[in-house]
C-alpha cells in the first residue's frame, strides 16, 4: 500500500523539482528487523518521486565495511550520500515518517546541493568548531516539534566535517532511549553527556558545543 496520497505525492514532486543534484538514500537493514519492511517501502516510494533521488539497500552484517564507513550500528538506518557518493555525516535511525518527513525533505535538498542560507554570525560559529561533536536527536513520529531539532542538528553536520548528527526514533530504539533517559522529545544529546530538551534554537546547540572542553 502506498504511503503517500495523490495530493501529498504532487506536493513532494514539486518540492523535489528544486533538487540541485543527485542524492542517494542508503538504507541499512538486517533480516526481518522491526519496521525494516515499512522503511524500505517508504524510502523506495520517496526515491520514485524524482530521478535525482537514488535508493540502495545494504545489510548491516553482510556489508559490514559499508556500515563502518558510515558509522551505522542500528537498523533500520538511513544515510544520505551526495552526487559524488560521499557520506555527509547525517543519519536517520528508524523510519522518518509522520512528522519526520519534515526533516527528511530538507536533508535530501541540502545533500543534493540545494543549501539553505545561514546568517554570517552563525556560519562563522559553526565553521569555527574544531573538535569532534556527536549529536543525537531522539524523536517520536507524532511529535510536531521534533523535525526542527533534527533539521538543526543535520545542518550543523552538513556545514562542519567535525560534526555528525542523527535522528533516533525513540520507540523503535527503546533500549537506547532508556540509556539516555528520554522522557520527552525532542531530546538532544551532544557527545553523550550534554542534554537539551525541546526544539531549541541553533544558538543553544552552539552554546552547548562551544562550552565542551
Amino acid at each position: 500500500m502506498k504511503m503517500f496520497d495523490a495530493e501529498l505525492e504532487k506536493q513532494l514532486k514539486d518540492i523535489f523539482n528544486d533538487l540541485a543534484g543527485d542524492v542517494t538514500i542508503a538504507l541499512f537493514t538486517e533480516g526481518d528487523c522491526y519496521s525494516c519492511t515499512e522503511t524500505r517501502s517508504y524510502m523506495q516510494e520517496v526515491a520514485d518521486l524524482n530521478d535525482k533521488i537514488k535508493f540502495v539497500e545494504f545489510d548491516l552484517k553482510k556489508d559490514a565495511q559499508k556500515a563502518a564507513d558510515y558509522n551505522v550500528e542500528l537498523v533500520p538506518s538511513i544515510v544520505l550520500l551526495d552526487g559524488k557518493g560521499d557520506y555527509k555525516r547525517i543519519k536517520f535511525n528508524g523510519i522518518p515518517a509522520g512528522h519526520e518527513i519534515n526533516s527528511l525533505i530538507p536533508a535530501l535538498m541540502e545533500v543534493s546541493g540545494a543549501e539553505s542560507e545561514m546568517p554570517k554570525e552563525l556560519t562563522d560559529r559553526i565553521e569555527a568548531i574544531n573538535k569532534p561533536i556527536d549529536i543525537k536527536v531522539f524523536v517520536t513520529l507524532s511529535c510536531p516539534h521534533c523535525p526542527g531539532a533534527v533539521q538543526k542538528a543535520h545542518k550543523l553536520a552538513l556545514m562542519n566535517p567535525n560534526i555528525r548528527a542523527e535522528m533516533i526514533e525513540a520507540q523503535t530504539f527503546a533500549e537506547l532511549s532508556d540509556k539516555y533517559n528520554v522522557s520527552g522529545v525532542p531530546k538532544i544529546v551532544i557527545n553523550d553527556e550534554h542534554e537539551l530538551v525541546g526544539n531549541q534554537p541553533l544558538q543553544a546547540f552552539l552554546d552547548t558545543i562551544e562550552a565542551i572542553q
